[in-house]
């Protein structure tokens, strides 16, 4: 089963997309403080991250960056979910690392379907880090 680290400081949101995420067949962990997100993607290595933007103490645009300079998450895709829906949000995020935009807000067909593409896009570079580790 695939895992999912979603980060929200909106615990209904959070458990929104937990819902969606586990009616398909994912295993969810939920993170309200995304300034407890770095060290949790470290022990956890989840198979994907998906991070709000606007959140208290650590924007989803800066932990995003974070996940990309740590060794441990650097490979780890994310997908950031927000209500910034300005074309320049989304730049700004994929310049950030992240590997998809979703704009709240969505369907649970349009989560599932963001969450399957970007799961399913080859990233040979994280398959090689992987086989190192074992």
């Amino acid at each position: 089963m695939r895992r999912v680290l979603l980060i929200d400081d909106n615990r209904f949101q959070l458990e929104f997309m937990a819902t969606y995420l586990r009616q398909s067949g994912y295993s969810v962990i939920l993170i309200k403080n995304p300034k407890e997100a770095l060290a949790v993607a470290i022990e956890t290595q989840p198979d994907l991250i998906i991070t709000d933007v606007v959140m208290k103490g650590l924007s989803g645009f800066e932990l995003c960056r974070c996940f990309k300079r740590h060794p441990a998450t650097a490979r780890l895709p994310v997908v950031i979910c927000s209500s910034k829906d300005q074309e320049i949000d989304r730049i700004w995020g994929l310049r950030q690392g992240a590997h998809a935009y979703l704009t709240k807000p969505f369907s649970q067909q349009q989560l599932i379907h963001t969450v399957s593409e970007v799961l399913a896009t080859p990233n040979r570079q994280r398959q090689s880090s992987a086989q190192l580790s074992q």
